[in-house]
């Protein structure tokens, strides 16, 4: 065994593998959105969520769960908190009473002027301009098709 501890040539040497790389990367990206996100009273999927209400205006629970991939039992928690937190309001859907729809309320809409320099501030963090993120984003998006894809 020699010193060198990189091995291109080695298909399992950890510093190879893709599912490292993506672990790291989320774990240590999701490490500097903590402290802008907690004094906002959010963790991360919290925000992803509001992210979402922010776009949509209004999303049924199952809608919401298709945009996040996320399941209804790991969703539920999420807006109970948030509801709790009175940032959003669940209803019932006055179209269709089966469905949970989802608002956000004026509390919610004040903490969107706050999460408006969460991406530039993200990027200041991180080092990387607008263009590299961009790039990143479509690699990440072209890989998680392909995984999905795979997984049918």
């Amino acid at each position: 065994m020699t010193g060198d501890l990189s091995n291109a040539t080695d298909p399992l040497a950890l510093e190879n593998q893709v599912c490292f790389a993506l672990v790291v990367a989320s774990r240590t990206v999701l490490a500097h959105y903590r402290p802008i996100l907690e004094p906002m009273g959010l963790t991360h999927p919290q925000y992803l969520v509001m992210l979402a209400l922010w776009e949509h205006r209004k999303l049924s629970v199952k809608e919401l769960g298709r945009l996040l991939e996320l399941d209804p039992g790991t969703l539920s928690p999420l807006l109970k908190r948030l509801e709790g937190a009175e940032l959003i309001r669940r209803e019932r859907d006055s179209r269709d009473e089966r469905l949970l729809a989802l608002t956000v309320t004026p509390a919610g809409e004040a903490l969107r002027a706050q999460a408006e320099k969460i991406p530039a501030t993200i990027m200041e963090r991180l080092g990387m301009n607008l263009d590299e993120l961009q790039d990143l984003h479509r690699t990440l998006t072209r890989v998680i098709a392909a995984a999905s894809d795979g997984a049918a």
